[in-house]
């Protein structure tokens, strides 16, 4: 899509904020929630044939609004305030951008006043939102709640909530199921945002290389900045167009010539010195999936913490440029490690912007299929890459109550990935390395955190991440229902299946052969990452998402990456090539080479 028609999109979402014809406050809020809810459609793609359906999309909508009246309510008891006035401030702190100030406006202008009269009658969050009709409990169905059930019979307790609310405007609204997409003037838009996000391609790419000048909506974040998105024969990996005497082709930022010799700068830095890429076909730990806390932190909340959310929302909740394979930023978490492709830079700084990282919420063996030709690569144009495949949990995760029929068979397995090689073997230039990364045993979730406070009950004490965990199982929201549950006997199945597909990963590393790649196995080794950071005085459950009690987080993707690393270039340290010795000389002349 081009900047004018997003330029448009804005104006009519102005436009209709501010129109008077525009009477009805729920149709503003539709259109102006497009770019909030748009990632939730596309991002949260179950493995398999789990498609999300009403009650699934029923149980987001249910956590989602336990979530925000936890959040308000905390908000005034920490600023010994009213709702009124904790809501307000929970809007002031969100930024302008995507118009999420003047929608939670909106929101708190239509339920604030039921949420008030609620809140004021004691009812916690459960309650308020089985009031307005946010949550429901289905027939034969487990009643699902994050607090600890009220003193009084729930039945009581919510039936004098609904009294509370009885003949209010605003049921209305939420009993809405309608899609926000389904208004004619945002279907187009719609399609292609959900089509940038499926396909894994950049929404905003001019030239339809693969690359992008934007950074979000799967741009730079997620592969290297294009350096001139006029030109589809210009993008970083290909092989140097005439040395790049005269344009950098590759962007890497070494282009022209040596006014001293006459000889092209690619060639007297970059012949010889092996180019490559770093490539990773992983899921949401790869793409580095993150809920920061302190939006769901009241006693951490201020004006800076919602500043990064426009960026996670148009990133589909993820954070590449942070990510442990091909993570360009400095660390927020200020440990010293680097993302593998950071290292390979280092290595060698004609590698400069060479990364793509095709992972995807909810992504597997059994769906990779559906984005892989998102990868770029010219077998015979390009330079050779260095390709990760890391499906490391979907496999064996589900949202079902039951996952074990769900979990991907060893022999499922098998036949997914050979495909995979395959299609990679008649893309990847030769002279690439495939190296398969196993499976977790993410029995250390429940291990280590199920006893311990989440963020939304730090403050009173009252929701631990057992509680937390079978509140997502109950709504079938779970990211995966067989590691983040109470029952033992279902961790250790899920363990067995993982171990069983690591070995299936292994036995293809030592067994298949390919012509353009070479294939190894690397065992996805948490206890090592553990042990690493207890000797620096942490604990293990500080290497967890806190918000989501699932991925790993930032800390421990970068200690992964040194892990990986590390056993790269003690057992194999040919993938990694040769240390390049005009490294100086290039960062002499082309200083940050254009940044990232």
């Amino acid at each position: 899509m081009t900047n004018y028609n997003f330029y448009n999109l804005c104006v009519l979402l102005n436009h209709l904020l501010q129109s008077s014809r525009m009477k009805s406050l729920w149709k503003v809020l539709w259109v102006a929630s497009l770019f909030v809810f748009l990632p939730f459609h596309t991002s949260a793609s179950p493995a398999h044939n789990d498609r999300p359906g009403t009650r699934h999309a029923k149980g987001y909508i249910c956590a989602g609004c336990v979530v925000v009246v936890s959040v308000i309510e905390q908000l005034a008891q920490v600023h010994n305030t009213t709702t009124q006035a904790a809501m307000e401030k929970l809007c002031s702190y969100l930024p302008e951008k995507l118009f999420l100030k003047g929608t939670c406006y909106l929101v708190v202008r239509m339920f604030g006043p039921d949420i008030i009269k609620l809140l004021s009658a004691d009812m916690k969050a459960d309650v308020v939102c089985h009031a307005l009709e946010f949550c429901e409990q289905v027939s034969g169905q487990p009643l699902c709640h994050l607090y600890p059930l009220p003193k009084v019979a729930w039945k009581f307790t919510l039936e004098k909530a609904r009294q509370i609310v009885k003949g209010s405007p605003t049921l209305k609204y939420s009993r809405s199921s309608s899609d926000i997409c389904s208004l004619p003037f945002l279907t187009k838009i719609c399609q292609e945002i959900k089509l940038a996000i499926q396909n894994s391609v950049p929404f905003k790419d001019v030239d339809s290389d693969k690359y992008s000048v934007f950074p979000t909506l799967r741009g730079y974040h997620w592969r290297g900045r294009d350096c001139n998105d006029s030109d589809d024969m210009a993008y970083p990996g290909r092989r140097p167009d005439n040395w790049d005497a005269h344009q950098d082709s590759n962007c890497n930022g070494i282009w022209g010539v040596d006014p001293k010799d006459g000889i092209p700068y690619e060639k007297k830095y970059c012949e010889g010195s092996q180019p490559q890429g770093i490539i990773l076909l992983g899921d949401s730990a790869g793409a580095h999936f993150h809920i920061p806390p302190e939006w769901l932190t009241a006693s951490q909340m201020s004006l800076k913490s919602f500043f990064n959310l426009p960026t996670a929302l148009t990133n589909e909740l993820n954070w590449p440029q942070l990510s442990g394979a091909t993570g360009f930023l400095n660390s927020t978490s200020r440990i010293k490690e680097n993302s593998i492709y950071l290292r390979l830079r280092k290595r060698n700084r004609c590698n400069h912007r060479d990364y793509q990282n095709l992972s995807k919420n909810g992504a597997s063996s059994q769906n990779l299929e559906t984005f892989i030709e998102s990868l770029s690569r010219k077998e015979l144009l390009d330079h050779p890459a260095i390709v990760i495949y890391a499906m490391i949990g979907n496999d064996v995760c589900s949202r079902k109550i039951d996952p074990v029929p769900e979990m991907t068979t060893p022999e499922q397995f098998y036949s997914k990935v050979m495909e995979s090689l395959k299609f990679l073997n008649s893309h990847l230039p030769n002279g690439s390395h495939v190296i398969l990364y196993g499976l977790p045993d993410g029995a250390f979730l429940w291990d280590h955190l199920h006893d311990r406070y989440h963020p939304l009950g730090q403050l009173n004490k009252d929701v631990t991440y057992d509680q937390f965990y079978s509140f997502l199982s109950c709504l079938q929201v779970t990211p995966c229902h067989g590691w983040m549950s109470s029952n033992q006997t279902l961790r250790t199945l899920t363990s067995e299946r993982a171990e069983q597909l690591s070995n299936t990963l292994e036995k293809i590393a030592t067994s298949k052969k390919f012509t353009n790649f070479d294939l190894f196995y690397v065992a996805f080794d948490f206890q090592e990452i553990t042990k690493k950071w207890q000797k620096r005085g942490g604990q293990p459950w500080q290497l967890i998402e806190p918000v989501d009690g699932f991925h790993p987080n930032e800390m421990a993707l970068l200690l992964l990456a040194d892990v990986f690393w590390n056993k790269v270039q003690h057992q194999w340290p040919h993938i990694l090539g040769k240390e390049n010795p005009f490294n100086p000389q290039i960062e002499q002349v082309f200083g940050d080479q254009g940044g990232h």
